[in-house]
């Protein structure tokens, strides 16, 4: 007879990838609605996040469920048409500079940023590339220059908008990909150093980004400067204590705490729902973190593995940026909280890289037909 995986175990694996996003998109649209009390409309976040959260759904379910070998066939083409937005972003005419930054690109009423279709592009061109070379990655060429190549192309377009956060997390994320497909450490932690010391030359010669680390180091002193928004958002930690304020009654979104609605939206979740929210988000990140690494072993090729891996590496790295930067584990840095922030490119990106891990999770879990000739 035909070997067939228990119900229970396949439906157990592809439930812990669902219930971290269902939560978590659904906690920040409420928590939006809290975060615009303080506006003339203060439905204007929940609305606009309600309407790209359809949008993002509806994309999610579409990655989940198409045949993931045609994304390989997508890889060209992507990084091709990825690359010639991040160059028309930087160009005056075309790219929409918001407080000093040149990162958005206006269709109509709709902001959408380049840098979050190269974290999707970035990963299906380094996937497909590690798996057409999977057994020549120990070569210098094959496995350090190209794909090397492949990210820093992608990484310097980032960086010149400048977004140093998406940037650090393009490069580590594909760096890891790399490794992991193979890639000597001899050339690899080489490389890694000089990037890394490029990149701190790079903000050392960057005055907006200098001060941010000046005040991150040197906290008390620059608390009503450039520590403010790390000083409010602390301060909303402690107001919430364990139970929160509640929903609605805080105080940090009402122009208090800048971007608490984008970047600073886990604290508002700690002073509104307390420190058993706080814990219970990042406990859903870390449920999708440990649920794909218990199913990454299953994939059944290079391709797979690393279109998995990446996906995972994308929504967690991120996630976790942003919560050490609003905790003031990091300095301050603009990256959104994924599936929580407001904001509609980022959110659409993360929707499809949880649609491709789901995919990969529900693929290798499929029931296996064994026929008797094989026996």
């Amino acid at each position: 007879m035909p070997g067939v995986a228990p119900k229970r175990a396949f439906f157990g694996s592809w439930f812990f990838f669902v219930l971290p996003i269902v939560f978590l998109s659904s906690l920040g649209l409420l928590v939006l609605i809290s975060a615009g009390s303080g506006r003339s409309d203060p439905y204007m976040f929940a609305r606009k996040q309600a309407m790209w959260l359809a949008i993002a759904y509806c994309v999610g379910i579409f990655t989940a469920f198409i045949d993931i070998r045609v994304l390989k066939k997508m890889s060209i083409p992507l990084a091709v048409i990825t690359v010639l937005l991040l160059v028309a972003v930087l160009i005056p005419q075309v790219g929409r500079e918001v407080n000093g930054a040149r990162r958005w690109i206006s269709l109509g009423p709709i902001l959408f940023q380049p840098s979050d279709l190269a974290k999707f592009a970035i990963v299906i061109a380094l996937s497909t590339y590690l798996h057409a070379n999977q057994r020549r990655m120990g070569s210098v060429l094959y496995g350090f220059i190209i794909p090397f190549s492949i990210l820093g192309t992608f990484c310097a377009l980032i960086i010149l908008e400048p977004d140093f956060g998406t940037t650090a997390l393009c490069g580590l994320v594909g760096t890891a990909l790399i490794f992991l497909a193979g890639t000597k450490l001899r050339y690899l932690i080489p490389a890694a150093l000089a990037a890394a010391t490029l990149f701190c030359v790079m903000v050392y010669h960057n005055p907006v980004r200098f001060q941010r680390i000046i005040s991150f180091l040197d906290f008390e002193a620059n608390k009503s400067g450039g520590a403010y928004q790390l000083y409010q958002a602390l301060l909303a930690f402690g107001t919430g204590g364990i139970s929160g304020t509640g929903i609605g009654q805080g105080r940090q979104q009402i122009f208090f705490l800048p971007e608490a609605h984008t970047d600073f939206i886990f604290a508002i979740v700690g002073e509104e729902l307390g420190l058993c929210f706080t814990l219970l988000v990042a406990l859903m990140f870390f449920t999708l973190f440990i649920s794909a690494v218990l199913s990454l072993p299953k994939a059944q090729n290079m391709y797979e593995f690393c279109l998995g891996t990446g996906a995972m590496l994308m929504i967690v790295v991120q996630a976790l940026f942003n919560m050490c930067v609003v905790t003031g584990l990091a300095p301050t840095k603009g990256i959104s909280l994924p599936f929580m922030s407001y904001g509609g490119s980022n959110l659409v990106a993360m929707f499809a890289f949880s649609g491709i891990l789901l995919n990969c999770v529900l693929s290798w879990n499929k029931p296996t037909v064994i026929k008797s000739s094989e026996l």
